[in-house]
């Protein structure tokens, strides 16, 4: 009898935002047009980027690479997220959230890379500009962003069947927005001190030493800033690099304190909110960022929807 009830959990219910039963349809609206947000700014992004020559740089190279794992990243989440709050149907399945968490994770983990490769790309640009067109050459360019994609799969690959080879017994009810690691732990029968070590271990290693080695090169960045004479070359190199920690700040930010807190803290509606940020939030504001508060991408923008000839005519 105790090994049918531990085989008991079928599926899950995501459970979301559905405790706001008057707001499904405004919620629904909402995340709609964030959804088309992300797709349209980042895929112009790319756009923009694959079309003008003058933007074929190392720099532009990473960004566009961003661009489009950001809508790898929230595709992952958001489609499943609008077609529950359509239907009204919040079940999953066991195998479904497992490929959702797998891709999830994989997905998290080449963000925190590929910050780590753009922040080291500004590094290397900043304070070793004369060594900056031998190291950042186009190979160099291609290993670091294949790097940053492949190198977490084998480990997130793992953690998600270490998590699935977990007994979930008693509520299926999955207290969250999409299928997470904290929230499917809640669910696990038995002990899950181990698989709790496993989360911390894997954060530490995906989430903490990137956002170290991007703290350590911004620190060198903004000490050789401040020693460059003051005029546009100064102002460009700020413009540049707070765009980056702006996004940066946002997305290592909410998922530091979602993975790396104390467990006695955990809440899951301040998860919810915080899983927003690093999956919803960074990825709407990434063309802003870094599209309006750059004059190469306004004025390649520009070029490609013909504003200038337009203005000239």
């Amino acid at each position: 009898m105790g090994e049918r009830n531990l085989t008991i959990v079928k599926e899950f219910v995501i459970q979301g935002f559905y405790d706001l039963p008057n707001l499904q349809d405004l919620l629904f609206g909402i995340f709609t047009v964030i959804y088309m947000s992300i797709l349209m700014g980042n895929g112009l992004m790319i756009i923009v980027i694959k079309n003008d020559p003058t933007l074929h740089t190392p720099m532009y190279f990473f960004l566009g690479n961003f661009s489009f794992l950001e809508i790898c990243y929230t595709s992952v989440i958001l489609p499943r997220m609008l077609m529950n709050f359509w239907t009204r149907n919040r079940n999953i399945s066991l195998v479904a959230c497992a490929v959702q968490l797998c891709f999830l994770l994989i997905l998290g983990a080449t963000e925190c890379f590929l910050l780590a490769v753009m922040a080291y790309d500004r590094y290397m640009a900043i304070c070793k500009p004369l060594y900056y067109p031998v190291i950042m050459n186009q190979k160099t360019c291609i290993q670091l962003v294949v790097g940053s994609w492949i190198c977490g799969i084998p480990v997130q690959i793992g953690q998600t069947c270490q998590i699935f080879s977990l007994p979930f017994c008693g509520s299926n009810k999955l207290n969250h927005v999409f299928c997470d690691v904290l929230p499917l732990l809640k669910l696990a029968c038995g002990d899950t001190s181990i698989n709790e070590l496993c989360v911390y271990a894997v954060a530490v290693l995906f989430v903490t030493v990137p956002f170290l080695f991007i703290t350590w090169s911004y620190v060198n960045i903004i000490a050789t800033i401040l020693n460059l004479p003051v005029g546009m070359g100064r102002l460009k190199a700020f413009s540049t690099c707070s765009s980056h920690l702006i996004v940066v700040a946002l997305f290592f930010g909410s998922g530091i304190v979602t993975y790396l807190r104390p467990k006695s803290t955990y809440s899951p509606g301040t998860d919810k909110v915080l899983s927003l940020f690093y999956t919803v939030v960074t990825p709407v504001f990434n063309p802003l960022i870094y599209g309006l508060r750059n004059k190469d991408v306004i004025v390649s923008l520009k070029k490609i929807l013909g504003v200038g000839r337009w203005h000239n005519e």
